[in-house]
């Protein structure tokens, strides 16, 4: 797709390319990255400077828009594409939801990239369309790690709210023994921010699965416990 405002973003980001901070942000990675080097607040603002001249654009062509940015691989213009994709949820509709599913099963290749997506739009549209959330389960039987890790990330918008406690348990019984940590740390960082909302009812469940979680998920899961109650359940 040949669009001006792809031309132009795409000359913006180019600007601030550093390759001292690309290696820096490789170190975050275990798997290899596309990266031009740019802090993710100046991506940011890029994102936000150029969106205003698409604002009335229509949504499916913002989508489309998107499309190209994930297809490029690099980190940079991925968070340009979550960030608009972000700015037009107002009108999210159902149907958004396999667009989401296809764009981290085609695209998503590292933890940034599902974070950044699922914990922006794929959250929001979860918490504005509940029945979508059913969807996550089918994402727990993916051979894509991706796909795993997002069933868990997407939830935990609504979980910061306290809701849908049910639906955050019922993943992670699915995902409990997976031995991707990548999974497991997506799904104890969802249980670690359930239980600010929820503290009893996490705390009874991850100590009742004490015994089958993995050691990763299970030290993400009760990294913000009391001190005491931290304690306690590091104890063999």
């Amino acid at each position: 797709m040949h669009s001006p405002i792809l031309t132009a973003i795409r000359e913006a980001l180019n600007a601030h390319a550093d390759a001292h901070t690309a290696a820096s942000i490789q170190r975050l990675f275990k798997e290899e990255v596309k990266t031009c080097g740019i802090p993710t607040p100046v991506v940011r603002n890029i994102a936000r400077a150029h969106f205003r001249m698409i604002r009335d654009t229509p949504k499916a062509d913002i989508f489309a828009l998107c499309e190209v940015l994930w297809q490029s691989g690099y980190m940079e213009e991925i968070t340009v594409a979550c960030d608009w994709c972000y700015a037009v949820r107002r009108q999210f509709t159902t149907d958004d939801h396999h667009i989401f599913a296809q764009w981290i099963d085609r695209y998503v290749d590292n933890w940034a990239a599902c974070d950044t997506l699922c914990t922006t739009s794929v959250g929001t549209l979860i918490e504005m369309y509940t029945d979508t959330a059913q969807e996550l389960y089918r994402w727990t039987q993916s051979d894509n790690r991706w796909m795993k890790r997002a069933a868990a990330v997407a939830l935990i918008t609504p979980a910061r709210k306290g809701l849908l406690l049910n639906i955050v348990f019922d993943i992670v019984d699915r995902l409990l023994t997976d031995p991707d940590d990548m999974v497991q740390k997506g799904y104890g960082w969802l249980l670690k921010v359930a239980g600010q909302r929820h503290e009893q009812e996490v705390a009874r469940y991850v100590l009742s699965h004490k015994a089958r979680m993995p050691r990763t998920a299970y030290r993400y899961a009760i990294e913000k416990w009391p001190p005491a109650l931290r304690t306690e359940a590091m104890k063999k």
